[in-house]
């Protein structure tokens, strides 16, 4: 599955895209194993609340499923102006 991180995520996790492999049931499932790798990864998913995520490009929650899901991607709220 690819992961994409835009915005203050890429710049926390220090990579903009990576694949992983993952047993990951939801989107919830799949932060805490990437919490669970390094420090990096929980900085920048310490407040869930202040994300969005897509699930192959469609907004999603993060009690969706993954299954069948080939892109998953994190981002900060857009804003207007």
């Amino acid at each position: 599955m690819d992961i994409m991180y835009f915005a203050w995520v890429r710049e926390r996790i220090g990579l903009p895209k990576e694949t992983v492999e993952t047993q990951a049931a939801t989107v919830s499932d799949l932060v805490a194993e990437l919490v669970a790798r390094e420090d990096r990864y929980a900085a920048a998913f310490a407040d869930i609340t202040a994300l969005r995520v897509a699930l192959d490009q469609e907004l999603s929650d993060f009690d969706a499923p993954l299954a069948g899901v080939r892109e998953v991607a994190f981002f900060p709220p857009m804003t207007g102006g």
